[in-house]
């Protein structure tokens, strides 16, 4: 018996529509939609970003986050499972935060205090980290949004707000390591 390969394209979208993970059909412009596509948004970021990072901590650091957004995303596309209490789906569980945590007074206790806000230069690796930075605010955003008008894991909205504190450590850390000086901003 083979393994018969599915075509990448169903072109069931092509009138602008998407499925939800239990079969639901919205608009491709929903905001479930916006949010779980701005989650891979950030995902393929942190990819960038991996690869320009030679610290294998680090890499291994955003390897498990990269993973823990698709298990985000999934979630974001099942509004059934917090409907109906089911665990056919990952639901963000509290105890993820505080690893973030952990790993940000980690790598904040290496840096200098900051006493103004920096402007996001520095090697390849930490500007891409500020990059992917400014995704996942704007992922929160779109997560809080959802949240206005339906139930959302809380876990979601507060991973995602630690994960953009640990991308701002991050390539902090990742510029002082390279010998780059932190650029400060100048109130004109």
């Amino acid at each position: 018996m083979t393994d018969k390969k599915l075509k990448i394209y169903t072109k069931k979208g092509d009138m602008g529509e998407t499925s939800l993970i239990f079969g639901e059909r919205v608009s491709k412009d929903h905001p479930r939609v916006n949010s779980y596509g701005t989650i891979d948004e950030l995902n393929a970021s942190l990819g960038l970003a991996t690869s320009f990072t030679k610290n294998r901590r680090l890499t291994h650091i955003l390897q498990e986050i990269q993973n823990e957004l698709f298990n985000i995303g999934a979630e974001l596309a099942s509004p059934r499972q917090l409907k109906k209490n089911t665990k056919e789906y990952y639901s963000l569980q509290e105890a993820k935060i505080p690893k973030l945590e952990k790993i940000i007074d980690l790598y904040d206790e290496k840096l200098p205090t900051l006493q103004t806000f920096i402007l996001p230069t520095g090697v390849t690796g930490a500007v891409a980290l500020h990059a992917a930075r400014t995704i996942c605010r704007r992922a929160e955003r779109a997560v809080v949004a959802i949240a206005k008008v339906e139930k959302i894991n809380p876990n979601i909205i507060a991973y995602l707000n630690r994960l953009s504190d640990l991308l701002f450590v991050l390539a902090r850390y990742l510029s002082k390591q390279s010998g780059s000086k932190e650029i400060h901003w100048k109130k004109d």
